[in-house]
């Protein structure tokens, strides 16, 4: 038992040795191509610190233009990534919709309760011009305009106009108390709701289909609309509030660079002074003395 213990002891001892002069025992190339064949060893750490870099290098500003049916062209600037290889700035620009406030096109703060939905159609150097997209009213116009004790009326139609534009539009309008009325209420029976949604849907399928986009876009800014529901709806049941709150364009034609130069050209309307009279100006030639007869 004695030498057992006396043997294990020696080699204990032994394979210590050899493990703490493992350097001396062993030439320094095998040491050298052991460090080779780990290919992590005297790299730094996994997920070193980027270089950081700033995003907006590779961005570049673009002007939009707004249609000369606004009283403000320039509306604003959008950015987008710069051309690299096959990805192009512009084609990436078309399609993207810009939400604006009335108020800020037409310079009226009385009209900021209006959006209007522009889309970028076509990109001329650092321009991008706009077409009308869709028109929507804010929420808290619309909130102030919910009550208690009255009737909501909505109405929506789709219509084609004149140019190959689908648009939908969205009517709402609410029961109004007479001035002689003692009632608190004001709530409209069923089928007269029925028969002014029917004036509305008359009104703006008459309005949507009579002209094209242009035209349409000049009467839904004006508003002049629902105070034509209004008298409209009048001998049927009072009401007050009439809006086109909403407006969708569904379906466009095929994109017609012409069509977009006459959205963005100029309106030049002259007076009609008419024509002038030939021999106005000419005067009569009489003889000296003869009073005028000859």
């Amino acid at each position: 038992r004695r030498c057992f213990v006396c043997w294990t002891s020696a080699v204990l001892l032994i394979c210590c040795g050899a493990y703490g002069n493992n350097h001396q025992q062993y030439p320094k190339h095998q040491i050298k191509m052991a460090v080779g064949k780990n290919k992590n060893l005297g790299k730094g750490k996994k997920g070193g610190r980027k270089k950081i870099v700033d995003p907006f290098l590779k961005k570049e500003w673009y002007k939009l233009v707004a249609p000369s049916i606004f009283a403000q062209k320039d509306c604003g600037r959008t950015l987008i990534t710069k051309t690299q290889g096959t990805k192009i700035a512009s084609e990436y620009l078309k399609g993207r919709v810009i939400e604006i406030s009335l108020a800020d096109l037409q310079k009226n703060e009385a009209l900021a309760h209006r959006k209007i939905k522009l889309c970028i159609e076509d990109v001329q150097g650092y321009n991008c011009l706009l077409n009308f997209h869709g028109m929507d009213m804010t929420r808290d116009k619309l909130c102030s305009l919910i009550r208690k004790k009255q009737s909501i009326i909505e109405a929506n139609v789709d219509c084609r106009t004149s140019d190959g534009y689908i648009v939908r539009m969205f009517c709402i309008a609410f029961t109004k108390q007479q001035a002689t009325q003692i009632k608190s209420t004001c709530y409209a029976k069923s089928a007269q709701i029925r028969s002014i949604r029917a004036k509305m849907v008359s009104t703006m399928q008459e309005l949507g289909t009579k002209g094209d986009l242009k035209t349409l876009v000049k009467e839904l800014i004006s508003d002049h609309i629902g105070e034509q529901i209004v008298k409209q709806a009048s001998s049927i049941f009072p009401i007050k509030d009439c809006f086109i709150r909403k407006v969708k364009v569904l379906k466009k034609p095929k994109f017609d660079v012409t069509e977009l130069m006459e959205w963005h050209s100029a309106d030049e309307k002259t007076a009609d002074t008419g024509k002038p009279i030939e021999g106005a100006d000419t005067k009569e030639e009489t003889l000296a003395g003869s009073g005028g007869r000859l």
